[in-house]
């Protein structure tokens, strides 16, 4: 059986391979490939040391908000009890900006329909008193009182809870997927 002809991937050349899984006519064009890949490793190096903090905390906010859609994708909404469609919100109990502290609070975020959300405003008398019958009383109490805290966050501990709801996330994914 005859291997049909390709383009090189780096030149652009038509050339008959050795073997199927050849991408490249000559050794020149493996090298600049190589370097290329070199090059989009370093680029990417680049870019993560030259993000902000508060290009992290955004990269965390979309993390974190995707672990408490994956948590919660099998309960009700938090403010009205109706069925989580396939689009819902990672709902704030105590808001992003009063309250900063209480941003990556796994008792302070929930599964919100959109609805509720976006248009009620968080429906946040509702939410309020479903909140501590969803978490208990106790973490109820904890996330009163850590209102006034404040949120100091260190560049490596950020990219550390990026890594840490990734990997939440994938658990908790399979073991809602079995």
């Amino acid at each position: 059986m005859k291997i049909k002809d390709k383009k090189c991937k780096e030149c652009g050349a038509d050339f008959t391979p050795y073997k199927s899984t050849q991408r490249v006519c000559s050794p020149k064009c493996a090298l600049i490939g190589a370097e290329k890949k070199t090059w989009i490793e370093k680029k990417k190096i680049l870019v993560e040391n030259l993000r902000t903090r508060t290009e992290w905390l955004c990269i965390l906010q979309v993390v974190f908000n995707k672990y408490i859609r994956t948590r919660d994708s099998k309960q009700p909404c938090i403010s009205c009890d109706r069925p989580l469609g396939a689009k819902f919100d990672a709902g704030h109990y105590f808001s992003v900006g009063s309250y900063p502290n209480l941003r990556f609070d796994e008792s302070n975020v929930h599964g919100q329909c959109v609805y509720c959300n976006q248009h009620q405003h968080g429906n946040h008398i509702e939410y309020g008193v479903r909140l501590p019958l969803r978490i208990g009383e106790y973490h109820y109490t904890r996330l009163m009182n850590k209102r006034g805290d404040a949120l100091k966050l260190t560049l490596d501990e950020i990219k550390g809870l990026i890594k840490y709801y990734k990997l939440k996330t994938k658990e908790h994914g399979k073991t809602t997927n079995t």
